[in-house]
């Protein structure tokens, strides 16, 4: 078990050491050619500064000596030119202090937005922000990291750099003075005379020696601790962030209790993260506090013999004393920022453990670990290839290879409208996302015509915060659209009761219920007018009524769109001329059934609707109509139209396959 945990250990520190590494490789970018060139400006300016207020301080400590000589002589005329003399040292101290402060706030505000905006680029590039959500890793709650973890990464860094190199140059620059005021120290110990040079020096050296292992020793596990609650923090947040997106679920549902339940668990998690770090932040405080305190007696202390020989004056022990205790505060530098230091360290690998996920999977991709679905568009001097979508050897996996969908070959034409169905977990939805090309992992091709535009409407309709006009026609720019098209599209949908609302901001992710949302999305489709539509559960949450006029709406406005639906309704099939059946097998599932339907989607859907409802009413009370056989005529296609020829050989090939 030691072993174990000694490994374990070990593990974690090398991969701490790892993650570091990659964060300067990336963060160090800003000072880099593709950075801000304000960066070093400010840096120099910053450094300017800070040697600006070392030799402010320099001239205050004089200025004490000065000042406490003058009143131990009793010389009026000596206080009242130093006091004189502190009026314009403490308004460049100031005046240094705030102009550093300004510095020290810009580099840590465009550092930050750099790095933000490396960390969006990266997270939004070829759908890594979709396709981690996917795959296991150090990525959870990437909204966290980007937002809170990338603030405290870039801020404590300057904050830290300018401390140290403060405190390098400040030690140096007192220690001088220690040892030249100071002087060195005469003592007898059992009959034996010591000399010792620089002994303020030295103190100050071996007091600050101390209080720094001392908190390295009891702050050891700080780090780790404070990785921890940030991580319990992000869960918190994100279990809020999650219970106000699906309010309405939950209250239809009462989840109220099991909900709170939940919060109450999980926050009872952040605040045993906070207990467990507050008493290291206990003990860490006892080492600064006490250090603190200590350090202000000590070198009166050292002085006080020679004081009372009279080899010192009190200006000079007063000196000394402001001396020793900027030499002390430099040397326990790292004894006041631990805590700080220990943040940082945990923020810094949070947001690079987010890279470092998407550089995995950019490497699998690369290395061929991870075998991925070719998206090609077809060369548009092709006279001979006439489809729309090709699927050819397409195969769907998930990230470690698993089959979803096996070998699916599929032509379809330009305005087909395809029909794919199948048990539930078959991979319908994943495989229509592989057409989108959002799910990456798979074999084979996907051939589209070349310049044409695709459009896909998932069963969750997506509303984007700001107006309804955004929402509407998103993610076009504002200006691609006229008020005037908005309002149409609305209105044709069903929503024309909201025309008139398009430049109110609100939030219509609340507003809108789940079949206003579904039509939003149609809306957003008469906008967009692409040549392939990808529907997965597109009007699952609509009455069949409208659902029958969203269809026809797209055969009347697209008629020569390409359609490729997922659904579990019977009656889709009526709006559709192909259905493709998904069925499962040893490896993933695959297309059993390619059948062109009977039923010739169009205006005369309604009407074949309203006479099926009456016959099915008739057949309940034994009275069937005569006209039952004539409603089948209609609804059957002749065998001399071109859709039969298709469909006998397609079906003759599919039983070809099975036997």
């Amino acid at each position: 078990m030691a072993d174990s945990g000694s490994e374990k250990i070990e593990v974690d520190r090398r991969t701490r050491r790892r993650l570091m590494r990659r964060f300067w490789r990336t963060a160090r970018g800003f000072w880099g050619r593709k950075g801000d060139r304000r960066a070093w400006i400010l840096t120099a300016a910053l450094v300017t500064l800070l040697l600006t207020n070392l030799y402010l301080s320099y001239r205050m400590n004089v200025w004490n000596r000065d000042v406490f000589n003058a009143l131990e002589q009793k010389d009026a005329a000596g206080v009242l030119a130093q006091a004189l003399l502190y009026i314009p040292l403490l308004f460049f101290s100031v005046l240094v202090a705030v102009a550093a402060l300004y510095s020290r706030m810009t580099t840590q505000r465009l550092w930050r937005e750099w790095l933000t905006n490396h960390a969006l680029d990266r997270w939004f590039a070829k759908g890594r922000y979709y396709h981690l959500n996917l795959v296991k890793g150090e990525h959870e709650n990437p909204e966290y990291r980007i937002g809170e973890d990338t603030r405290v990464a870039t801020d404590a860094p300057i904050d830290f750099a300018y401390g140290i190199t403060s405190a390098l140059l400040s030690a140096i620059t007192f220690i001088a003075v220690l040892w030249i005021v100071g002087g060195a120290l005469d003592i007898e110990i059992g009959g034996t005379k010591l000399h010792i040079p620089g002994f303020l020096v030295i103190a100050a050296f071996l007091y600050s020696l101390f209080a720094t292992v001392s908190m390295i020793i009891i702050g050891r596990r700080f780090v780790r601790l404070a990785e921890q609650s940030n991580q319990r923090e992000a869960e918190f947040r994100y279990a809020l962030t999650r219970l106000r997106e699906n309010g309405e679920s939950i209250a239809l549902l009462g989840g109220e209790k099991e909900e709170r339940a939940g919060l109450t668990r999980t926050f009872n998690n952040l605040l045993e993260a906070w207990r467990v770090i507050l008493h290291q932040y206990m003990r860490t405080t006892f080492v600064s506090s006490t250090s603190g305190f200590i350090a202000s007696v000590i070198p009166i202390l050292l002085c006080a013999p020679k004081y009372l020989a009279g080899s010192m004056t009190l200006g000079d022990v007063m000196q000394a004393a402001s001396a020793f205790a900027i030499v002390q505060t430099a040397f326990s530098w790292l004894v006041d920022n631990y805590p700080r230091f220990a943040n940082w360290s945990a923020s810094a690998r949070r947001i690079t453990s987010l890279l470092a996920s998407v550089d995995a999977l950019e490497r699998a991709e690369r290395r061929g670990g991870i075998k991925q679905i070719a998206h090609h568009a077809r060369a548009s001097d092709d006279a001979d290839d006439k489809a729309a979508l090709r699927l050819r050897g397409l195969s769907v996996t998930l990230d470690d290879g698993t089959g979803v969908v096996t070998e699916a070959e599929v032509d379809i034409a330009p305005g087909e409208k395809v029909l794919i169905v199948g048990e539930s977990g078959t991979g319908k939805s994943t495989l229509v996302r592989a057409i989108a090309g959002l799910w990456p992992w798979g074999e084979g091709e996907v051939v589209m015509q070349r310049s044409s535009k695709l459009f896909m409407l998932p069963q969750r309709a997506y509303v984007p915060l700001g107006s309804l006009r955004r929402a509407a026609i998103y993610p076009l720019e504002a200006d691609a659209v006229t008020d005037d098209e908005v309002r149409d599209a609305l209105d044709s949908v069903g929503l024309g009761h909201l025309k008139d609302r398009i430049e109110e901001e609100g939030p219509w992710e609340q507003t809108l219920s789940g079949g206003e949302k579904q039509r939003l999305a149609f809306a957003r489709l008469l906008i967009h007018k692409p040549d392939l539509i990808v529907m997965d559960e597109a009007t699952s949450a609509l009455d069949p009524e409208s659902q029958e006029r969203l269809f026809a709406l797209i055969n009347e406005r697209l008629p020569n769109a390409t359609l490729i639906s997922v659904g579990h309704r019977p009656e889709l099939e009526a709006y559709h001329e192909r259905k493709l059946v998904l069925e499962h097998r040893p490896g993933g599932a695959r297309i059993i059934d390619d059948e062109y339907l009977t039923i010739a989607p169009g205006r005369g859907v309604a009407l074949l609707h309203r006479i099926f409802r009456r016959n099915q009413a008739a057949q309940a009370t034994g009275d069937a109509p005569a006209s039952s056989a004539r409603v089948k005529q209609v609804i059957e296609v002749p065998a001399d139209q071109e859709i039969a020829p298709k469909a006998a050989a397609r079906s003759k090939a599919l039983e070809t396959e099975k036997r």
